[in-house]
């Protein structure tokens, strides 16, 4: 069967997922079906159904399951949001337009993802810039710097960033992985690497300890620093920049722990967030995140049944417990499994593409999406300290939103081919 025989079939068997939260939302409100509602899962099916007809005519061979599991993970953040926020889930319909356009646009121009090697100083440049703008012209919100207000816009430059730097890093280890991987010394059977190969880790080890001191940010800090170590390992196949990576990171999370209150204050809610003294005021959203879970059980109490709502911001940070709450153990876990069949299929692209850049583009991309789902659902559980990141397409919020399908777009691109296929067409 052909790749978008099998894509659109894939999408058949998605589609009926908002229909079916619709019409179980408005029996758990009203006891009836509300017609007016019904905008909701006509809109959703018709912005994939575009995106794939736009497909079999741009890309006929790219990999079939991206757009099917994408589809998958927005009809849920779109039911979810609709339960919990009716007046975001209609922004957040808004900004998937925008973002489906936008991943069609990229797919029709970029004929030839290869060319991006060629600009990878710039947009390692516009990256930093968008990553760093807050610090001067960004609004603290909930005690991160991590915004820029438009008019009645608010954007989030770290989303867009991370595709600029998750570029840079694949066409730069690309063009290195030689000189890296083969130099060094080896020590007691363990390949140390040389020290002036060491400068890359130890910049992007600076920039996510900036990002901690005056962004307050702790998760795209862990996100930035965990992707380039993620490209750098699979670029040289060398554990050893992992473990230097690794002790730099817990030796810069010691240190700033001691340094400010604010990274203090979040280790301190993961380590006890029962702690009578801050379970109603710091620990109060992961307490009642642990709260959801239990209550959810196995099963979940059914949608429009828990009450996920009393969490402050869970349709941005606590998303992931509102899910758990109300389908259970079996939704939460139904959730990570089609993050890992995106990832899954990410890294297939990466070990199908013929050229260097592409197998690092296609990984560096694959660890966004991998490493800000695990960070987060991670934080919610409590199994590592909160962060304030998104849910990769589930969670509300219009730059990442934007910035995923771009990413999906960009893998979708590697996944057809390389500049021989590009010269096809």
């Amino acid at each position: 069967m052909k790749p978008r025989w099998k894509e659109a079939l894939l999408l058949a068997a998605a589609l009926p997922i908002p229909f079916l939260g619709w019409v179980s939302l408005d029996l758990a409100r009203e006891d009836r079906v509300t017609a007016g509602n019904l905008m909701y899962p006509l809109v959703l099916s018709g912005l994939f159904l575009l995106a794939h007809i736009s497909l079999r005519y741009l890309r006929p061979e790219a990999d079939p399951f991206l757009l099917p599991t994408t589809a998958i993970l927005c009809f849920t953040g779109m039911v979810m949001l609709l339960r919990l926020n009716p007046h975001m889930s209609r922004l957040q319909l808004i900004w998937l337009g925008v973002a489906v356009f936008l991943m069609v646009l990229l797919v029709a121009l970029l004929r030839d993802w290869s060319v991006l090697e060629r600009y990878r100083y710039t947009l390692a440049l516009l990256g930093l810039l968008l990553l760093f703008s807050t610090i001067v012209f960004g609004k603290e919100v909930n005690g991160a710097r991590l915004w820029l207000v438009l008019g009645p816009v608010r954007l989030q430059p770290s989303e867009l960033a991370k595709i600029l730097l998750a570029v840079f890093f694949a066409a730069y280890l690309a063009e290195r992985r030689e000189l890296i991987a083969g130099a060094g010394r080896t020590l007691l059977g363990f390949h140390l690497p040389r020290p002036r190969d060491l400068g890359p880790l130890l910049t992007m080890w600076a920039l996510s300890l900036l990002l901690l001191i005056f962004q307050r940010d702790l998760g795209s800090s862990m996100l930035f620093f965990g992707i380039f170590l993620a490209v750098i390992y699979v670029a040289t196949g060398r554990l050893a920049f992992v473990i230097v990576g690794l002790v730099l990171f817990l030796a810069g999370a010691v240190l700033t722990f001691f340094l400010f209150d604010h990274v203090r204050t979040r280790v301190d809610t993961w380590l006890d967030p029962l702690n009578p003294e801050t379970v109603n005021d710091e620990s109060y959203q992961i307490a009642q995140s642990l709260f959801a879970f239990a209550s959810g059980g196995l099963s979940g109490t059914g949608l429009g049944r828990g009450n996920p709502d009393i969490i402050p911001y869970v349709e941005t940070d606590f998303v992931y417990a509102s899910v758990g709450e109300e389908f259970g153990l079996a939704g939460a876990v139904a959730l990570a499994l089609l993050y890992l069949i995106f990832c899954g299929r990410g890294l297939r692209i990466a070990l199908q593409c013929k050229e260097d850049f592409g197998k690092l583009l296609a990984v560096s991309l694959t660890a966004v999406v991998g490493l800000q789902s695990f960070v987060i659902m991670a934080g919610v559980t409590r199994l590592l300290p909160l962060t304030g990141i998104t849910l990769p397409f589930v969670s509300y919020g219009g730059s990442s939103l934007v910035s995923n399908f771009l990413l999906v777009g960009l893998l979708l691109c590697v996944s057809e081919g390389g500049p021989e296929h590009a010269e096809e067409h």
